[in-house]
């Protein structure tokens, strides 16, 4: 007896769900463009006038903070618990570190390796799978962990460079107005790397803390006040003492996008991949769209650019987060196999590790 055809209201309403998030797919791929367009402005103000990158990040946190705290009103409605108020303020200070470290990557070696070293996030991915997985899937996070280094060393070797790219067919620019860039190595490389673990932690943090969205934005606003709290004497310091060049006023176009792009809006639309689309930070999907953006940035700004290159190591960077994140994407698709939508979205909230 042959096995019943599938219903086609099944196809219909697949169809119908998937034309439901072209829109938010819209907006997320509009959001990353614009923080990444704050990114490569930050980084040509910086690199032309050696302005303070400590200082600079505070002065964007600080109208950051001021705005999540008028839009939110953490003090205003149900009382915070304590289990949820103390762990906001610790996330703080690992996010003023985030912002330190991942500048001065930025600053020291360029918005390509900065941009994708935020993705080494995913290793907390290998973490997971040594203390849950199993023998088959460890092997898997490893192997992904290995392809992840693999292409960091390939971007501190200057593969994404056109001037130092292995690759004959590089895209060379001929104008004499194109940035060129200086070879990095791994150690310079730790910067981004660092920052990307840090925050791929503070997201599992404030993600643990706050299961309904309303309750994540108002965490949100504490976690921000108490980064810029931590960041204050550092900036102070920087300032006063360990700075010689400290550049004031800062250029208005690099200090109001990182504001709007890269702080404010940046936190909405990474919300709505995670509760719409199901599409956390250090997920290949989320590098796809990083990664067409960097190229469209690299070529309107005339940067030292290989696409060959660039291209090889986003792929490896992206097998290796695919691997590295096995486990919970397996864990996920069984949540949707067994779950209705309308319970879905508050199971992906309570996503395990990476991010």
């Amino acid at each position: 007896m042959m096995s019943p055809k599938p219903l086609p209201e099944n196809r219909g309403s697949s169809h119908y769900a998937t034309m439901r998030q072209t829109p938010l797919q819209i907006i997320h791929v509009v959001g990353n463009f614009m923080r990444i367009w704050s990114v490569y402005s930050m980084y040509r103000y910086l690199s032309q006038t050696g302005a303070s990158v400590v200082l600079f990040m505070f002065c964007c946190l600080l109208p950051s903070c001021i705005w999540f705290l008028v839009a939110q009103k953490p003090w205003k409605g149900r009382a915070l618990a304590n289990t949820q108020v103390v762990p906001s303020v610790v996330n703080g200070g690992i996010t003023a570190l985030y912002f330190i470290l991942w500048g001065k990557g930025l600053k020291s070696c360029g918005p390509v390796r900065a941009i994708l070293g935020e993705y080494s996030g995913a290793v907390l991915g290998v973490l997971s799978g040594v203390l849950y997985g199993r023998g088959g899937h460890v092997w898997k996070k490893v192997g992904g962990l290995l392809a992840m280094l693999a292409s960091f060393y390939f971007l501190s070797q200057g593969w994404a460079m056109a001037t130092y790219s292995p690759f004959p067919f590089s895209n060379a620019s001929s104008d004499d107005e194109a940035h060129t860039e200086q070879l990095v190595g791994m150690k310079e490389m730790l910067f981004p790397i660092l920052a990307g673990i840090l925050s791929a932690l503070r997201r599992v943090i404030a993600r643990r803390v706050s299961l309904k969205n309303q309750l994540k934005r108002r965490l949100h606003a504490i976690t921000l006040t108490s980064a810029t709290c931590f960041l204050f004497p550092v900036a102070m310091w920087d300032m006063i003492i360990g700075s010689n060049n400290v550049e004031l006023p800062f250029s208005a176009w690099a200090f109001s996008s990182t504001i709007l792009f890269g702080m404010i809006l940046i936190f909405y639309i990474d919300s709505i991949a995670e509760e719409r689309l199901h599409m956390v930070f250090s997920s290949p999907r989320h590098l796809l769209v990083a990664a067409g953006c960097i190229i469209v940035m690299e070529i309107v700004y005339k940067m030292d650019f290989s696409l060959l290159g660039f291209l090889v190591c986003a792929a490896i960077l992206g097998i290796g987060i695919y691997e590295a994140t096995s486990l919970d994407r397996s864990r996920r698709d069984s949540f949707q196999g067994s779950s209705s939508n309308g319970i879905l979205e508050d199971q992906v909230e309570m996503s395990p590790l990476p991010t």
